[in-house]
């Protein structure tokens, strides 16, 4: 372990002037990932109008590139254990603009589905790889900081990418916007300088036990956003065959080890239960501003857009919080705002839009301060040789998280339609199902607080690297 440990160190990046290139390019290429994933939910209808495609056929476009970027998340932070990741990075980048242009070239939805696939497999290395370079690579003194300008950077994409994407599509075509993602390629040069040049560190790669991960992440990913209740089953045969065969290989995709791991295993749950609430939150919103406020599209984003500037501008506050005081303390913080949002929009559901544009903004500095801390915790919790696995599965998670709570709320909403609000302060009847998915979202955050509180007591205001060992 003393021999990982130096050869790991002696790659960390130390140059002021490497360290700002190094974050700006990392920055470009998720707010292009980020851009990526929601751009073409809003290109959608103009898709299927095209190809005369029915609303479960060109979900496609959507679930598809679900799938395989879950898949290739983990799958890349799995080869960073044994590969360098300059060269892991490279491979992702190409596959991602390779992608964009056949998703650019296609005159048929097969080649659609196919370019955005192809982009999925190239694009789940950046967030995987970008978090794992900000952890392994960068000071300690400063990954607080670096990961809170990627929140930033998550957020102002997230905030940025349906308008962008609406007025691409609108004014050119929705095939633009697999163009405006080969911008990422121009990174490529600079990212291989700037790296550290690592030697492969060899090990075998456990080919059977990332394909069944993949069949069982896939069969649970279809049935969260397709609602194809077979497939049930037969993910959960997959989930059971992996967790078997890990037991049984020397050097299997996953150890059974890193959920052995308290803290790490704790902090995936409490990541998993509290980023379900920040995608239902971004999936609710807009639903109930058409719902309950009769809003348009563009009039939407504007509601929303304040709430993703705030989260971009905090999630540097953050970041350089988390150098000065430790991811513990803000971890809590982002709990309490979050909390607190969610009550607030269950009070301002239905009421004026820039009240509840008002309150969004509560939410989001919540999810900024999380994003950071979070993963600045997460990393604190695992040893070097399982940072990259570790990481992967971490944004696995998060990934997956989102998807379940966009499923789940889209089904609560179907079959809550009149039910009365529980908070007796709502604006009536008509806010109910909204107004208490709310309160539900706040439930959820009260969850995780505790199971955070259960893990890290006594930690006080220290990082979760001194946590490490202790692990």
């Amino acid at each position: 372990m003393n021999n990982t440990h130096h050869a790991m160190d002696a790659t960390t990046v130390t140059d002021p002037t490497a360290q700002r290139r190094l974050t700006i390019l990392l920055s470009v290429c998720i707010f292009f990932s980020v851009l990526n994933g929601t751009m073409f939910n809003v290109s959608l209808p103009d898709i299927a109008r095209q190809f005369h495609l029915l609303p479960s056929q060109v979900s496609w476009v959507v679930s598809g590139y679900i799938v395989i970027f879950a898949i290739g998340s983990v799958t890349y932070g799995r080869l960073a254990d044994s590969y360098p990741v300059r060269n892991l990075i490279a491979l992702g980048l190409v596959l991602f603009n390779t992608g964009s242009l056949v998703g650019f070239l296609s005159q048929w939805y097969p080649m659609l589905v196919a370019g955005r696939i192809i982009q999925a497999a190239g694009s789940g290395s950046i967030p995987a790889l970008a978090m794992l370079i900000a952890t392994r690579y960068f000071p300690a003194e400063i990954k607080g900081r670096v990961l809170g300008i990627i929140a930033s950077t998550v957020a102002f994409g997230g905030g940025i990418g349906p308008v962008l994407g609406g007025y691409i599509t609108g004014t050119f075509h929705w095939r633009f916007l697999f163009m405006l993602s080969t911008i990422t390629l121009l990174t490529l040069p600079s990212l291989r300088r700037h790296l550290p040049s690592e030697t492969a560190r060899g090990g075998s790669f456990d080919v059977a036990g990332a394909l069944l991960m993949a069949a069982a992440i896939s069969s649970l990913l279809l049935f969260i956003t397709l609602g194809l209740w077979w497939v049930l089953p037969v993910a959960a045969g997959f989930a059971l065959w992996f967790l078997v065969h890990i037991r049984q290989r020397e050097t299997p995709f996953v150890s059974p080890d890193l959920f052995r791991n308290r803290h790490y295993r704790n902090m995936i749950i409490t990541g998993f239960l509290v980023v379900g609430t920040i995608f239902g939150m971004m999936f609710m919103t807009p639903l109930m501003l058409r719902a309950l406020n009769g809003l348009g599209t563009e009039r939407i984003g504007l509601v929303m857009f304040p709430g993703a500037m705030s989260a971009a501008l905090f999630g540097t506050v953050g970041g350089k919080l988390v150098d000065r005081k430790g991811s513990i303390p803000l971890v809590y913080t982002g709990l309490v705002l979050l909390g607190t949002g969610f009550v607030l929009l269950s009070l301002v559901a239905g009421r004026s839009p820039w009240i509840i544009s008002l309150t969004l903004i509560v939410c989001y500095v919540g999810f900024s301060f999380m994003q950071s801390s979070l993963a600045h915790t997460v990393s604190g919790t695992l040893p070097r040789n399982q940072m990259g696995v570790g990481m992967g599965m971490y944004n696995l998670f998060f990934f997956m998280s989102g998807a379940f709570s966009a499923a789940l709320i889209g089904r609560v909403l179907d079959v809550t339609k009149g039910h009365a609000p529980v908070n007796p302060l709502a604006a009536g009847e008509i806010a109910g199902p909204y107004s208490n998915l709310f309160l539900l979202l706040a439930c959820s955050i009260a969850i995780a607080a505790v199971l955070f509180h259960h893990t890290f007591r006594g930690a006080g205001g220290t990082s979760a690297p001194s946590l490490r060992q202790k692990a």
